[in-house]
């Protein structure tokens, strides 16, 4: 059993910067599917999602490649199968993305019921509901998902509710279909931009990305090229997080702030100084830190993907936090660890309220999915002794060389491989 340990109250300082971003490079990794020929992504981020969303590629006779310097070469020039296998889906649920890609190359997908973070019901029907407005046919056999279609074609999708996944899947399928295609209430998030400004650079027609309504004119064909995805919004915002509850001085190099701009709102709330320089985005804390309420929400609105780490942190602000998680209803499993150090928190229903400050103290906990681990070393980080975190592999699938870098500026972290 790997470990992560974590000697905690030492003060970060120092630069870091951050990796392209995981929510990114795995939908444009999937998107090179839609290319028959090859595409280069440069800074690819070393994620155990990436190598296995790579792994899904393979499988269907996709060519990937790692070169020098953290490129990945996708060749699709050949696709194969159509099969994305349970294996790899059950492990990661962004593998469910390859449906819109196949469906656009070769018109047929059959994908497992998808898997992932125990964090709540993420159903895939926002997905199937474009997909048949678009010609395909879907039935269910033995646990997969069968999708097919002679003839892709444009429509008018509405989704009843913004889901990244879906609007990601709708504009990958709709790229190469025929005739023009509309997704309204469409997800905002940064990486939806990302996306398609992979697919534009590939020679697509994708305009309004970013904004509720996305316009899809398809093409007869993509060709190959080179393109580097975004930074790391969330990996940005749990080392600010971290030198937040370090009392820390840290500059963080490779970051967008537009995307930031709800969490460097609330850590302003709380009393710490922010500020974007030429060097990077500036944090800097020496104040006592503030209580804070906050909702999660879909883009532009505070994310869910980094409640668990601010939940860690509101445990050493004076006062009561309230915290709101609106998008996933099993998201507050890392409470319970870290009452296991000594915080103060009481759940009820999709609240959580957090009384602070607490002094927190080193204990053995275990991470329950990827950002509750980040939760759970950002508490370490600022706990009285020595904390020990299992179930490191989740925190392995969205953090690039996390312990080389909290390192690096002063954390004493390491981990320790346990036969027990």
């Amino acid at each position: 059993m790997e470990k992560i340990i974590i000697k905690g109250e030492k003060r970060l300082s120092g630069k870091i910067t951050v990796s392209s971003a995981k929510n990114a490079v795995l939908p444009v990794i999937v998107a090179a599917l839609l290319v028959e020929g090859k595409c280069r992504i440069h800074e690819v981020p070393l994620l155990a999602d990436v190598e296995t969303i790579c792994d899904v590629l393979k499988e269907l006779g996709v060519q990937t490649t790692f070169l020098p310097n953290h490129e990945l070469e996708v060749d699709a020039t050949m696709i194969v199968r159509c099969e994305a296998m349970d294996e790899f889906v059950r492990k990661m649920r962004a593998s469910v993305l390859v449906m819109g890609p196949l469906l656009a190359r070769i018109g047929r997908a059959k994908i497992s019921m998808p898997g992932g973070c125990a964090i709540g019901a993420r159903p895939i029907d926002l997905h199937l509901k474009g997909f048949e407005a678009m010609g395909v046919r879907i039935s269910m056999d033995r646990g997969y998902i069968i999708a097919e279609a002679p003839q892709l074609h444009g429509a008018k999708v509405y989704l009843d509710y913004p889901s990244v996944g879906a609007t990601e899947n709708i504009i990958m399928a709709a790229a190469l279909a025929d005739g023009a295609t509309v997704i309204e209430n469409a997800a905002e998030e940064p990486e939806i931009v990302d996306l398609a400004n992979f697919i534009n650079n590939m020679g697509g027609r994708i305009r309004g990305a970013g904004t509720k309504v996305v316009k899809i004119e398809g093409v007869k064909s993509l060709a190959g090229g080179s393109y580097q995805v975004i930074p790391d919004r969330i990996e940005a915002g749990s080392y600010l997080a971290a030198a937040a509850i370090t009392k820390g001085d840290l500059v963080l190099e490779n970051v967008i702030t537009d995307h930031l701009k709800p969490v460097i709102a609330k850590l302003k709330q709380m009393g710490c100084f922010l500020e974007d320089t030429e060097a990077g985005l500036h944090i800097a804390v020496d104040e006592p830190l503030k209580a804070v309420d906050l909702k999660t929400m879909p883009y532009p609105g505070f994310p869910t993907d980094m409640q668990a780490q601010f939940m860690a942190l509101l445990t050493q602000a004076g006062g009561t936090s309230v915290v709101t998680e609106t998008v996933f209803e099993n998201r507050f499993m890392h409470a319970e660890e870290l009452r296991r150090m000594g915080a103060d928190i009481r759940i009820n229903g999709l609240t959580a309220i957090v009384e602070g400050p607490n002094k927190l103290t080193g204990a053995l906990v275990k991470a329950s999915d990827l950002r509750a681990g980040a939760a759970l070393i950002i508490a370490a980080l600022g706990a009285e002794g020595e904390t020990e975190i299992i179930n490191t592999h989740f925190i392995d699938r969205g953090y690039d060389q996390l312990v080389e870098k909290l390192r690096s500026i002063g954390a004493h972290i390491k981990r320790s491989h346990d036969a027990g």
